[in-house]
């Protein structure tokens, strides 16, 4: 056979990367993490009491029931998905994330399900039994003392290793395919589907890196469903303060006490322009929405479940007294028993000086007059 001269041409630049080693690793990368999802069921949408009466119905989606207890689940397989077709992950180098707790459990669980090593850059503020987690979940733990730090160092061992540094304060909102594919807003349309009032008013939801927040709001707003995105923000976050004055260059000095929620910065996932309305809400005030959560139902939950379902109960009242009848969700973040030692310890309590009292007695005026 005549060999084609295209063939022999010295012209033509041609550099041939492909590696089939490297393609076999990555299409059993993907689907040992596309198998996770088929293999967990979805979370459970859980029912707020509220008097039938009222006409209004309150629900909290609870995202502890996935594999590493929290929402952070979701955001931790699309973002291993989203640097794996990028070509971000490799094998054998380790993912690093900054990261408070939550997310770090999540990704320690993927980093493992698909052999690589993992490294959570934490602050020393983080809690113990967050810490042990993400060990027990296969990472390793790299403490700062500035809460500040841990972007920079983050980038630091990623060039220092080779490895891939996540960033989810960075791609949390463009991971997630906002449209459906099984996104946490996907999920809480498909089950209120049966309920009386099945297109929520109001979905309220907290920020940590606002992927959620983007997510949501994209979703409700593509099909023009109306609903509503409000998003509740800790004491000592920027958040409230950036969208309500629109700066991005607003900066919050003190950490927060709500871990997984509210940031220093307005992180580049946080997409102001997708929310409706937002709320700051009194770490004090979170504290007494758990505990009476806890109270009233038997679901122990996070800091950060209670910030949302502050506001969601805010958001409530007012249905109420303007004669508003209908749905209004947020989310069960994680579970109350990674924070026993804060959240529910009425040492820690004292020692933040954060009294809940005053708010639980608010929330019981509410719900029992």
């Amino acid at each position: 056979m005549t060999v084609p001269r295209i063939l022999t041409d010295d012209t033509t630049l041609d550099v041939d990367r492909s590696d089939t080693d490297y393609e076999a690793w990555l299409t059993e990368a993907i689907r040992a993490v596309d198998a996770d999802a088929v293999r967990s069921a979805d979370t459970h949408l859980l029912k707020f009491p509220l008097p039938i009466g009222w006409g209004i119905d309150l629900y909290l989606k609870d995202e502890s029931t996935h594999p590493t207890g929290s929402l952070k689940h979701r955001l931790a397989r699309s973002l291993f998905l989203y640097g794996l077709v990028n070509g971000w992950i490799r094998p054998g180098l380790p993912v690093i994330e900054a990261s408070s707790g939550s997310t770090a459990v999540s990704e320690a669980y993927f980093a493992r399900l698909i052999g690589v090593p993992f490294i959570a850059v934490v602050p020393r503020t983080t809690s113990a039994e967050k810490t042990r987690l993400i060990e027990f979940a296969g990472g390793r733990i790299h403490y700062v003392d500035e809460p500040g730090a841990v972007y920079a160092e983050s980038a630091r061992l990623a060039a220092e290793t080779g490895g891939h540094f996540m960033d989810q304060f960075t791609y949390a909102e463009r991971a997630t395919d906002w449209r459906g594919n099984n996104n946490v807003a996907d999920s809480i349309f498909r089950q209120m589907k049966a309920e009386r009032h099945p297109i929520p008013a109001w979905v309220v939801t907290t920020a940590g890196t606002g992927g959620t927040s983007a997510t949501i709001g994209r979703y409700v707003r593509y099909p023009r469903r109306g609903t509503r995105v409000c998003v509740a923000d800790p004491e000592n976050s920027c958040f409230f303060e950036g969208w309500r004055t629109d700066d991005p260059a607003v900066h919050c000095a003190t950490p927060s006490r709500i871990e997984g929620i509210g940031r220093g910065r307005m992180e580049p996932s946080f997409q102001p322009g997708v929310i409706d309305r937002m709320m700051k809400v009194p770490d004090a005030a979170s504290i007494a929405a758990i505990h009476e959560l806890q109270q009233r139902t038997g679901w122990q939950a996070g800091g950060s479940t209670g910030t949302g379902l502050w506001a969601a109960l805010r958001i409530v009242a007012q249905m109420r007294a303007a004669g508003e009848r209908g749905s209004v969700l947020t989310l069960l973040c994680d579970g109350g028993e990674r924070y026993a030692d804060r959240y529910y310890s009425p040492d820690w309590l004292s020692e933040q000086n954060i009294d809940p009292a005053p708010y639980r007695a608010m929330i019981q005026e509410l719900l029992d007059c």
